[in-house]
This record gives structure tokens, C-alpha cells and sequence, in this order.
């Protein structure tokens, strides 16, 4: 019996390109008996799906439920379409349903994938000696591989990324045509034969005839080697060669921040670290972050590895060339980013050759240009609870849902350290990989880079422009310069308004807007903003902060006793004069080891000169390091605290008490507590967890004071000190015993690389206001 065939037009929208999607679309149209078609568009995919109206239905329902593993759909629609009159059934039905060519349109919408790890299946064939890719550097499929990194331009086809360089052979263009196969439509395919190739050159020596091979003898051998990868260049010794990360140290002017380790497989990362399963799951995951995880004793891992710390950042190989090279070598690489100490990582091949020249002793590169640098992701594991540090490769560019939608498009420009930026269209939030710290020209022109990229590849023009309150923060000042210089012209070449708009937004405030967006709430919570500062609405340096917030706004219910900053931001990198502030009169250790600076800096706070006011947290901590002699100057940011916590006693659970007083909090009692304490020989380890705990404490009495007033049951934790993880266990379980819901940050940074999140999040409740 013939049936009468209905045809569909179904969109799709998501992360749907570069994904494997229209494969996977092609195949269960097959499975269904339909005829049609499925393309890439600027806004996504579209599809047209003749056949039986049930074998559509389901059809329809297979394209969720079964939507391959990197794909994100975010909607699909539906349209009625007058059938062609093919009847259902029909043999020639398999060849009646193709993959067309991409179409243009007006603006790019589509989200872009990031890059993923190789799959399993890729990484059986890489070291299978019977199959054609047997240790090909570049293997892929439509399941895995480089995208965000090598996209030029939407749609996403491979004239229009990185690898327009290398055309197909005749055997990587048939599986590329053949709807059976693995790489049917993936982008990046290629072989030895077609593909991009990789290359050694030694600074003393011969390189050899197999790259990996003389790489390896490299690093045996004691050697830096300086690795192009996916979104940038690393730079690898042996982990267990104490001489060799020495030397790394020394030539990347590093001397204490921890180095990742990547490590051949799960159990060498559990032979080096204790890994739970929330932790082998993100080491294995496709993102495959950089995991910290406390470190066992005894490994044979280099001390200097990661100075004084109890935790180890392991990764797994998520590029062929990492797996040839962990396979052969055989044991744990450092492998750390490709830059000198505060510069972004290094991408260009000129560019690398010329910064990491005098750090490396070789270069195992490749052909394939990368478009956009992207650092790898870090997430924290603690007391089984995952804290995001760096969103970057693996996650960038995939969008946040936003509610409640932007009504017109946004920038959020971010904050000065660990930066960020984040555009805006309707309900996504596209928040950008970690950039870093906005202190040179460098890592700035990163910064406008990649804004303008974004802008081109999402097609995005920004009619509101997000910053800081700072206005001497870089990213405040290309606010201001954008929308009188860029968006002006372009309100201009498209005869439309006078450019874009300026909103400046307080940056604690902007934290913990990202912890709702975060978490999907909308408020009104109790917002307790720690960090190391930021401008307050009232011109004094805020960072210690109890806000009634929701999207639109805010107010200071309650924060730290300001004390003096002195000389500014050089007490941020000289943590003793923090001490100086809070125990201007003791007479201390660390008052000895300064001498007659201690009695200048406390002139200083005195008479007010240089010497701001700020409630920071950060700050606090930063006292207590200097005053126990862990850390006087520091080389990275929050460096005295990191060593604060890690040398703190998790045994330990009485803790230092501190005043309230109408909203204000007193932490130098916290810190006189402390000093009492080492006067009467107390273990450093105990004062340390005694401050922490006493922090906890004071965080949780502040939020119960909080509730009686308002009756807020809601706490959002946001800003850097947050990614203390003896802090946070301490915290949110006491604020749940007192019958809180605590949010917490799960998929953007507490940090600054938050920031843009949160300010985005704010001018669209805004601006929806006002609309």
C-alpha cells in the first residue's frame, strides 16, 4: 500500500558544525527510510525530511536523544513543507537524502566548537601498525580534534579553516564522501600522504629522521623541548629530571608557580596523585583539563615541579602528538605554557621561534597554522567538589545560556587580571578563553585580537559596551575606546544611531552576578564577594564584600574594616606591608626581617600617602603568610595565600574569632589572633587552619546576621579567595548545617575570568528593564 509522504524544514541551532552532525543526520535518515537533505548555514543546520509521518516523528526525536557527544543543541523548529511526491519506501530513497553544500546569509549566529581529545577510536589507530594513519600526528574524525583553533569563518567547511592549506588525497576524499565512514564530513581529515607533517629542529644537533623520536631523545637527555600544539606552544622537560625543570625555571624566569605534568595514562596519574572519581572523569573527559589534585609522597616527580605545594596538575594527552610522545618517553613531561613569565603563550611560528628560542633546546612544530591561541583549562578537585580556575581550550567558545535574553548585542570587556571578554546575543553568553593578566602590550593585543575575532565570527556588533568601574584597567580603557571609535563607525557605515553605549559596572557586584548565571538563579542572594580588590562604588578599593544582590542591582550589607594599602599595588606584591597595616606596633619576626622599611611603610599608612583604603580579603590572607614568614614578595598573584592554605592543618577546627559591628567586620582580629599565637609558639600549620577556620566562621555568623534582616536563604560564593579549597570546605558546610543554599561556581572561574560573565548578565537584566 502506497502512503502518502509528508516532508518537513527542520532548523537546528547549537554547536552543530564541526561535530559530526550532519553525518549523524545523514545516517538516521537512512535508518528511517527518508529522503531530503541536511547543509550548514550561518545559523546552523538545516533540514528537509520526506518519508512517512511516524518515520519523520521519530526522525525528529532521534535528532536529540541522539545527537552525537560534542554537539549542543540548543533548539529545533519545525515547518510543514508540500511533499515531493517520492514515495516512502522507495529504493532509491538512501541516495534521495544528501549532505548539500553550505549556504551564506547575512550574519554568522552558529556557536563554534572547541577543540576536543582525540577519541579512543582515533587513538587505537594511531598505534595500530596494520592501519594507513599508524602514528599519523594528525589523525581525526568528526568525533575529535582541532576546531575553534583553526576556524577561520562560518559555516564551518574546511576552506575556511587552517587546513584549506592541504587538500585531500584520493583515499582521505573517498572517506570524506562516504556516508559509512568515520570521517564523512569531517573537516580536518588527512593523512601522511595529504595531511601536515610534523618537523625537529635542534638548536645542537641532529634532528633525525622521525620527529617524535628525536624529540624524545631531547627530553631524555635533559633537554626544554618546545612543542607546537593546538592552541599554542608548550614547553616539556622530564618531570623527574631535577636539573632539567631547574633550567626550565630559570630560562622562563618562572622561579615558584607550579608546572603542569601531563602523563601517559590513568594509572600513571594515580601512581602520582590521589584520584577520586569526580577527577578521573574530568582527566578523561573530552575537554581534558589541566586537573589539580592533591599529590602522593615519594613519586620521583622534581620538587620543583610545583614548590611547596601539596597538589600535582595532571593532564592526559589530547593531541596525537602528546600520545607519540608520552608513549615513547614513558614517563611524566612537565609540560607548561609555551611563554616567558606574564607574556600570553606564544602561537606564530616567528613568534615562537624569536620568545622561546632562548628557553628551548628544540622545536617539535608543524605546518598547520593555529588562528586563535587558547591555554589549556584548569579546574581544582577538593573535598570532592570541582572549582573551575581557567576556562580556555575545550570549552571556548561554547555558550552560556543567559536569562533573561539580551535584547540587543553586548561586550563585556572583564577586569584587569586573568581576563576575559564575553559577547552577547539574545539568551547566549559567548564568554572567551582565558587571555591573562592585562599588564603588557602583548597580552593586550591578545586581548583586542580575539575580541575581533569573535565579533567576525559570530557576527556580532556590540550596541552596549560592558566595563569596570576601574577606569585605569586596559580592558575599561578599549571600552570607552570602542564605542567611540569602532562602534561609531560601523553605527555609521550601516546608517543606524551614533555608535555604541558605555555601562560601567561595579566589579563585586559583576562577580556575583556570574555565580547566578552560573548556576542558572536570578536572585535576590546573599553575595559574598572575596578577592583581592576592586573599585567600590564609594572610590575606596573594595574586595571583602556581603552584597543583597540580584541581576539589576545591589546593595553593601556588611564587609571587612578597611585598612591602609601601602604604596598600592606594591603591597599586593610585597605582602608584608599588609602585616605592616594590621600590626603596625608588633614587634615581630617578620618587622625584623624588614627593619627600617616596616617603620617607613607604617609612616606611610599613617599619613595617608599611597596608601588607599581596601577591605580586601585577599589582602588579609596576604598579612598572615608574611606574619607566619611564608611569603614577604611574591612572584604570581595570590601566591601568599596559595602558600597560606597549603600550609595550614586540615586537622584542625577551632578557629580565631572577629567583631561585627553594624555591618562591619573586623579582620585584624583574625590577624592580632594570629600574632598572639606565634608569640606563644604555636605551630605555623595551626595558626594557618586556626585563620581559615576563622574566616569560614566569620562568612557563615555574617550570613545568619544577613538572613534575620532580610530572609534570604541563598548564599553565592564568588571571587578569587574562593578558590581556597580548605576555605570552601569549610564554609559551605556550615552555612548548610545553618539551612542555606549555597552557589557555587561550576563552569566559569570565581576568579576574574568570570568578571565579563557577570557584567554581560547585569546589562541584559538592565537593559530588559528598560525596554
Amino acid at each position: 500500500m502506497t502512503v502518502t509522504p509528508v516532508r518537513t524544514r527542520f532548523r537546528v541551532e547549537g554547536i552543530v558544525q564541526g561535530v559530526g552532525f550532519r553525518p549523524f543526520v545523514h545516517a538516521i535518515a537512512h535508518r528511517f527510510g527518508l529522503s531530503g537533505s541536511v547543509g550548514n548555514d550561518l545559523a546552523g543546520v538545516f533540514i528537509e525530511a520526506e518519508g512517512p509521518a511516524g518515520a519523520v516523528a521519530r526522525f525528529r526525536r532521534a535528532l536529540e536523544d541522539e545527537a552525537p557527544p560534542l554537539a549542543l543543541i540548543e533548539r529545533i523548529t519545525a515547518e510543514p513543507l508540500v511533499p515531493n511526491g517520492v514515495p516512502a519506501g522507495a529504493p532509491h530513497n538512501t541516495a534521495g537524502f544528501t549532505i548539500v553544500p553550505s549556504r551564506g546569509g547575512p550574519a554568522p549566529r552558529t556557536p563554534v566548537s572547541p577543540d576536543t581529545a582525540t577519541c579512543a577510536d582515533c587513538v587505537r589507530e594511531l598505534f595500530d601498525p596494520a592501519d594507513r594513519r599508524y602514528r599519523h600526528p594528525f589523525i581525526t574524525c568528526t568525533g575529535c580534534g582541532p576546531r575553534f583553533t583553526i576556524v577561520r569563518d562560518l559555516p564551518y567547511d574546511r576552506p575556511r579553516t587552517t587546513m584549506a592549506g592541504f587538500p585531500m588525497c584520493g583515499q582521505c576524499a573517498a572517506e570524506y564522501e562516504d556516508p559509512a565512514n568515520r570521517r564523512y564530513h569531517a573537516q580536518p581529515v588527512c593523512c601522511p600522504e595529504c595531511g601536515p607533517a610534523l618537523r625537529l629542529t635542534v638548536h645542537d644537533g641532529h634532528p633525525g629522521a622521525d620527529p617524535i623520536a628525536g624529540a624524545v631523545d631531547v627530553l631524555r637527555r635533559g633537554g626544554i623541548l618546545a612543542i607546537k600544539s593546538l592552541g599554542g606552544y608548550h614547553l616539556a622537560v622530564d618531570a623527574t629530571d631535577v636539573e632539567a625543570v631547574g633550567r626550565l625555571r630559570s630560562r622562563k624566569h618562572r622561579a615558584a608557580k607550579p608546572f603542569a605534568v601531563l602523563v601517559p595514562d590513568l594509572a600513571t596519574a594515580e601512581r602520582l596523585a590521589e584520584i577520586g572519581p569526580l577527577a578521573r572523569d574530568l582527566l578523561a573527559s573530552p575537554e581534558r583539563p589541566i586537573v589539580l589534585v592533591p599529590r602522593r609522597p615519594g613519586t620521583g616527580i622534581a620538587d620543583a615541579v610545583a614548590p611547596g605545594r601539596r597538589e600535582l596538575g595532571l593532564m592526559l594527552p589530547y593531541t596525537p602528538p602528546h600520545w607519540l610522545l608520552t608513549h615513547d618517553f614513558a614517563g611524566p613531561l612537565v609540560m607548561t605554557s609555551g611563554n616567558r613569565s606574564d607574556e600570553p603563550i606564544a602561537y606564530r611560528d616567528e613568534e615562537a621561534a624569536e620568545r622561546l628560542g632562548g628557553i628551548a633546546d628544540a622545536f617539535l612544530t608543524h605546518d598547520r597554522p593555529i588562528h586563535v591561541r587558547t591555554d589549556d583549562s584548569v579546574v581544582r578537585v577538593s573535598h570532592g567538589r570541582a572549582t573551575p580556575v581557567r576556562r580556555s581550550r575545550g570549552h571556548a567558545p561554547r555558550p552560556l545560556p543567559l536569562d533573561p535574553p539580551a535584547t540587543r548585542p553586548l561586550l563585556g570587556c572583564g577586569a584587569e587580571l586573568k581576563s576575559t571578554f564575553c559577547l552577547v546575543r539574545d539568551g547566549r553568553a559567548y564568554l572567551s578563553h582565558h587571555i591573562g593578566d592585562l599588564e603588557n602590550h602583548e597580552t593586550f593585543r591578545s586581548y583586542t585580537e580575539g575580541i575581533a575575532h569573535f565579533r567576525r565570527l559570530l557576527g556580532i556588533e556590540p550596541a552596549l559596551i560592558v566595563h569596570d568601574l576601574h577606569p585605569e584597567y586596559l580592558s575599561s580603557k578599549y571600552a570607552a575606546r570602542y564605542a567611540t571609535e569602532y562602534a561609531t563607525q560601523y553605527a555609521i557605515e550601516h546608517d543606524h544611531g551614533s555608535g555604541a553605549e558605555l555601562l560601567g559596572v561595579q566589579h563585586h557586584h559583576a562577580h556575583i552576578a556570574s555565580c547566578l548565571v552560573d548556576n542558572q538563579e536570578a536572585g535576590p542572594v546573599i553575595g559574598v564577594a572575596f578577592d583581592g580588590l576592586g573599585l567600590g562604588t564609594d572610590g575606596t578599593l573594595w574586595g571583602g564584600e556581603f552584597l543583597i544582590a540580584d541581576l539589576k542591582g545591589f546593595r553593601r550589607a556588611a564587609y571587612l574594616v578597611p585598612v591602609p594599602l601601602p604604596g598600592g599595588a606594591a603591597a599586593i606584591k610585597e605582602p608584608w606591608r599588609m602585616a605592616a597595616a594590621y600590626l603596625p606596633q608588633e614587634s615581630l619576626e617578620v618587622r625584623r626581617r624588614q627593619g627600617r622599611r616596616w617603620d617607613q611603610i607604617v609612616a606611610m599608612a599613617a599619613a595617608g600617602l599611597n596608601s588607599p583604603p581596601t577591605s580586601s580579603a585577599g589582602r588579609v590572607f596576604d598579612a598572615v603568610a608574611a606574619l607566619l614568614g611564608l611569603r614577604d614578595t611574591i612572584e604570581y598573584e595570590g601566591q601568599a595565600a596559595i602558600e597560606l592554605e597549603q600550609c595550614a592543618d586540615p586537622s584542625v577546627r577551632d578557629a580565631y574569632p572577629a567583631h561585627f559591628d553594624r555591618g562591619r567586620i573586623s579582620a585584624s582580629d583574625l590577624v592580632r589572633a594570629a600574632a598572639a599565637d606565634l608569640r606563644a609558639g604555636t605551630a605555623v600549620e595551626t595558626i594557618a587552619a586556626r585563620f581559615h577556620n576563622g574566616m569560614a566562621s566569620l562568612i557563615v555568623d555574617t550570613c545568619v546576621r544577613l538572613r534575620d534582616d532580610t530572609g534570604l536563604t541563598v548564599v553565592a560564593l564568588s571571587g578569587g579567595v574562593f578558590q581556597n579549597a580548605l576555605l570552601v570546605a569549610r564554609t559551605v558546610p556550615a552555612l548548610e548545617r545553618h539551612g542555606f543554599h549555597v552557589l557555587t561556581h561550576r563552569h566559569v572561574p570565581p576568579n576574574d575570568g568570570g568578571i565579563s560573565l557577570g557584567q554581560v548578565a547585569i546589562a541584559a537584566a538592565l537593559d530588559r528593564t528598560k525596554a
